[in-house]
């Protein structure tokens, strides 16, 4: 397995209070291609914020973040966002007037990443392989039930050709059953594309599933 993405003694506060809240604490962990994630923490441990800084979104107070070697910093936060991640969350995410083709078709449009030149023919492939046949691909994706469309947000993550998936909660709003299958999603992600999927979740079931489980604990990672 080949490194994707490395913390180097990061560190990150905010003020609450009058008092400088120490967040994360010279957290360094190496993740590895193909491999399937999760990251546990107590509440108020702050995973989100965790999430958020190595998927590009916040900046740590000081550290750096490396991208299959690159400091995230020489790529450029915009690029790499854009080119190199994708997130999937809790809530979805999804543009509720489209359907669920255009929303993955939309992800292909804002990317600069080498896609093929059919991107309707892929989409519809995607959503497919990930249950969504192509019936329910030209419904709005309001009309799709919960599990359908986080299936959806998974197929849209793809669509724009990238090797490094986060995911914030990811089944929070689903059934046990709905849950173990979009936990098996992400696993053939890992296995079976060589994706790297990094998933923060407060459920242990979820971690137990998971091919490396993180703990978040007074400011660091650590493996369980």
């Amino acid at each position: 397995m080949s490194e994707i993405l490395r913390l180097e003694n990061i560190n990150y506060s905010y003020i609450d209070g009058g008092y400088e809240r120490q967040i994360l604490k010279n957290l360094s962990y190496t993740f590895d291609s193909g491999k399937f994630y999760t990251i546990l923490g107590p509440s108020g441990s702050d995973k989100t914020t965790l999430l958020s800084i190595i998927a590009g979104l916040d900046n740590p107070k000081s550290g750096e973040l490396y991208f299959e070697g690159e400091n995230i910093k020489k790529i450029g936060l915009h690029q790499y966002r854009r080119n190199k991640i994708a997130i999937v969350f809790q809530q979805y995410n999804l543009i509720g007037y489209l359907t669920a083709l255009e929303n993955v078709e939309l992800a292909m449009a804002e990317t600069d990443n080498k896609l093929p030149n059919d991107k309707k023919a892929v989409a519809y492939n995607l959503l497919e392989k990930f249950g969504i046949v192509k019936t329910k691909a030209n419904r709005l994706v309001g009309q799709l039930s919960g599990g359908e469309q986080q299936r959806v947000a998974i197929a849209r993550s793809l669509a724009s050709n990238v090797n490094l998936i986060f995911a914030d909660e990811p089944t929070g709003n689903l059934d046990t059953a709905t849950e173990k299958e979009i936990i098996g999603v992400f696993k053939e992600l890992a296995h079976d594309f060589n994706k790297t999927v990094i998933v923060v979740t407060h459920s242990d079931a979820v971690s137990q599933m998971s091919d490396q489980r993180l703990m978040l604990q007074d400011g660091v990672l650590k493996n369980l």
